[in-house]
């Protein structure tokens, strides 16, 4: 394929501001999807969690042809915990569509993705979507991207951006808000005109950085990467390199695979600055360069901003481990969690210091609660434990830095008291205060990342469901001092069994419950939330003592108040850095790191006179 008949762009954005949406739409109008043939809504979320949570996890490509150019496009996670995905992606295309959304304007994840866009020199297509919105406010959204981008230090060709308002959801753009409002041919159009095709030396020696890196069951491992320079034909002779330049492997190309619409189609040749995924080799992986023998020099990847927050991953050594998932041992979650890393390189893997655990360091809670997530769905069981940000040192002057972040709030007025009380606890601080419309507030803050740690289940519960919170890593900077951790102690159970509907009944005073009866509970699992501060243990398996005057039929007058049923999310927040999560494929349970009470008392005191 001549390069003059090709273009590469990414859609970047904000989560939830209708990327995948509107890719739905490029395909079906440029024919890439029949029009009888059925295809999910949001079609590119394939995987399971991406569909629940609406949201995209994995960067993914796909291609649609238009007046006889195709146009390989990559849908990108707009979440700044995937932020590695996205710097990844706009390192192999030559342009980049920034949606916006007409309500809410850019977002911090806005600010982050166009920073990286604008540092390589790309010249973003702005889109405006869901104009149809019943409080869209496009042209004041046009002044603020102007804005964001003048902030950013773009260049005067960059801060000349062409615009389009659009509706992804009801398939149309056009450059003017009263167009015709047809279909998407004006933004397929300026594709066409304002992105460059790849400037690539198609008769050099082949050469690629693996971007993307997938297993497949059928082919093994699939790299997925631009053509940077010369061709690559199915099965010619490749190796590997390291970015120090060392060779990792020699090999073949197994099968070359072009995008088609949604669809993987095999081809016997591409050329420098196609997309192209390949299989064939057995440990190249992101961001290695694959190229001919003759190579002797590595493509340069990109640097990705390291990771801010850690967890410990461990095996399930508690009374019923091993009995709900079929993956329990440390060389089985090893394996899992090295091979994450390799393709993942956002996220970092090493051995801890106890035995049987692994500290894994990522960009925040939802990409290590995904990662979770997505262990206990294929059969893993696992322990984890508290997370904790990952702190420097500032080299001139010894000073302790720690990972900070922008946060913006969009809120009822009525709720803006209680919010900006909690994050000042937190150690954030406000730097701007504005009327949003619509009665309506939004707040920017300053923050520890460790003072969001636990909070977002909170602010949902303060403000009714109501606000909106994004938020963004913007740098490192001095600690802020101890934050008051949980204020409330655990109920912990000091038995092994199932509840009982008699023992709880009477332990419902005591705090807030965990279990239903008939769980397995065993001695050391937290099995609810104390009313005060310390711990308490009690006996959630206590039956009733029968007489032949009071019979067992008198339960049904004893009311239980349904228990607290955590979310992964939840219950990694709640725990305190004493207690861990227990993940099974049928279960999330909460338990002290420590079960036997004797032992855990002395560990207290051990801590206590470490202090």
């Amino acid at each position: 394929m001549s390069a003059r008949t090709l273009r590469n762009v990414a859609i970047i954005a904000h989560v939830d501001h209708g990327k995948t949406t509107l890719v739905d739409q490029l395909l079906r109008q440029s024919g890439a999807l029949r029009e009888n043939q059925q295809v999910a809504e949001r079609a590119l979320d394939r995987n399971d969690l991406e569909r629940e949570r609406g949201i995209t996890i994995l960067a993914k490509c796909t291609s649609v042809t238009w007046k006889g150019v195709t146009i390989n496009i990559v849908d990108t996670p707009g979440h700044a915990d995937f932020g590695g995905e996205v710097e990844r992606i706009l390192n192999m295309v030559d342009g980049a569509i920034l949606l916006v959304d007409a309500a809410e304007g850019p977002l911090p994840q806005t600010k982050f993705v166009v920073a990286k866009a604008l540092a390589r020199g790309l010249r973003p297509i702005v889109v405006v979507n869901k104009v149809d919105r019943s409080d869209a406010r496009p042209d004041e959204v046009h002044a603020e991207v102007f804005d964001l981008f003048a902030a950013l230090g773009a260049s005067d060709d960059q801060l000349d951006f062409p615009m389009l308002y659009a509706s992804g959801r009801q398939g149309w753009a056009d450059a003017t808000l009263n167009g015709p409002r047809r279909d998407l041919s004006a933004l397929f159009d300026l594709i066409l005109s304002h992105v460059p095709p790849p400037a690539l030396d198609p008769e050099a020696p082949f050469a690629m950085v693996a971007t993307i890196l997938e297993y497949d069951q059928f082919l093994g491992r699939v790299l997925t990467g631009r053509i940077e320079q010369g061709r690559a034909r199915t099965n010619m002779a490749v190796k590997v390199l390291r970015a120090d330049g060392s060779v990792a492997e020699t090999g073949r190309l197994t099968r070359l695979l072009a995008f088609r619409g949604l669809e993987r189609v095999p081809v016997e040749e591409a050329e420098a600055g196609d997309i192209v995924a390949i299989a064939g080799l057995a440990s190249a992986t992101v961001p290695d360069t694959i190229c001919a023998p003759e190579v002797v020099t590595p493509l340069p990847a990109i640097p990705v901003d390291p990771p801010t927050l850690a967890m410990t991953f461990r095996i399930n050594d508690g009374p019923l481990g091993g009995r709900e998932g079929k993956k329990v041992t440390s060389r089985q979650i090893r394996e899992r969690l090295f091979r994450e890393a390799e393709g993942n390189i956002a996220i970092r893997v090493r051995e801890a210091e106890e035995t049987d655990a692994f500290e894994v360091a990522g960009r925040g809670e939802l990409q290590l609660g995904v990662l979770i997530e997505t262990m206990r769905r294929e059969g893993y069981e696992l322990t984890i434990g508290r997370p904790r940000v990952l702190l420097r040192r500032d080299e001139a002057s010894g000073e302790r830095l720690e990972p900070m972040e922008e946060v913006l709030i969009d809120l009822d007025e009525a709720y803006v008291g209680v919010v900006v009380e909690k994050l000042s606890a937190r150690k954030g601080e406000m730097i701007d205060m504005r009327p949003s419309g619509a009665g309506k507030t939004r707040l920017v803050f300053r923050i520890p990342s460790r003072g969001l740690i636990g909070y977002h289940g909170e602010f949902l519960t303060d403000t009714r469901g109501s606000g909106i919170m994004n938020r963004s890593f913007i740098g490192y900077g001095p600690w802020k001092g101890p934050i008051e951790g949980r204020r409330n102690g655990a109920l912990i159970s000091n038995a092994d069994g199932e509840a009982v509907h008699y023992a709880l009944f009477y332990l419902q005073e005591r705090g807030t419950l965990f279990v239903s009866p008939g769980e397995k509970v065993y001695a050391g699992m937290i099995i609810g939330e104390n009313s005060r501060a310390e711990d308490l243990e009690v006996n959630p398996i206590k039956e009733k003592k029968l007489t032949n005057i009071r019979a067992a039929g008198k339960d049904d007058a004893m009311l239980l108040t349904p228990p607290r049923k955590m979310s992964l999310e939840q219950a990694i927040a709640w725990i305190d850095d004493d207690e861990l999560v227990e993940v099974t494929p049928s279960a999330i349970r909460l338990r002290k790191r420590v079960l036997d009470p004797h032992e855990r008392k002395r560990a207290e005191r051990r801590a206590e006179e470490a202090v």
